[in-house]
């Protein structure tokens, strides 16, 4: 987490769209000797306003053996981001820096078994195999019978409630306006900085 209260985010619809948008995060965890991290897909739901993430990562993963022997977990979603030159301030002695947007969820974690990890994997391709419409969805009813089966015993999944779910919403809120517009032009005629960008301008407004 960034360490400057301005960027820090804690608005939970915000934290939830940020997520969504990016799914595909990094999952840290400890065995007490060393902190592994793993990337995976996750899928966020809202229980009566309450954040659940939902994941599975191999069954040989150094991060699966920390959190079945009891590790928290640290997932780390990264969201639009762009690097923002000095020279686009349109002021003296101004440094580099890094607009971005990114959400942290810590917390324990439980372990899905058989029937949980196929909802949790059924709940993954309808998300998006819909994204890819109107290419026709796949689902594991395609598959010869008994072969998915046979293969879950090589995930573990979990769910995750997060004891802490906050964020960083880093867009020049340190700087003046005038600063903050010239970045937003600048930022604009960028195919990778239009998203952030965009961002600002929300903010803005």
């Amino acid at each position: 987490m960034h360490p400057a209260r301005p960027f820090r985010e804690t608005d939970t619809a915000t934290l939830v769209a940020c997520a969504r948008a990016h799914p595909f995060a990094l999952v840290c965890a400890s065995d007490g000797t060393r902190i592994h991290a793993a990337h995976a897909p996750i899928l966020l739901d809202e229980t009566e306003g309450t954040p659940v993430l939902r994941f599975h990562l191999s069954a040989a993963n150094a991060v699966t053996s920390a959190l079945l022997g009891g590790s928290r977990a640290l997932i780390v979603f990264t969201g639009d981001h762009a690097y923002v030159s000095p020279d686009w301030y349109g002021q003296d002695d101004q440094v580099g820096t890094w607009n971005y947007l990114s959400v942290e969820a810590e917390g324990p974690v439980a372990h899905l078994h058989d029937a949980g990890a196929t909802s949790l994997l059924d709940d993954l391709s309808d998300l998006f195999e819909a994204g890819l419409a109107p290419k026709p969805a796949w689902s594991r009813a395609k598959m010869t019978p008994g072969r998915f089966e046979a293969m879950l015993p090589g995930i573990r999944a979990f769910s995750l409630t997060p004891a802490r779910f906050e964020g960083i919403t880093k867009l020049g809120q340190n700087k003046t306006q005038t600063a903050r517009d010239s970045v937003i032009i600048a930022l604009s005629n960028r195919e990778d900085g239009i998203a952030i960008a965009n961002h600002m301008r929300k903010l803005t407004s």
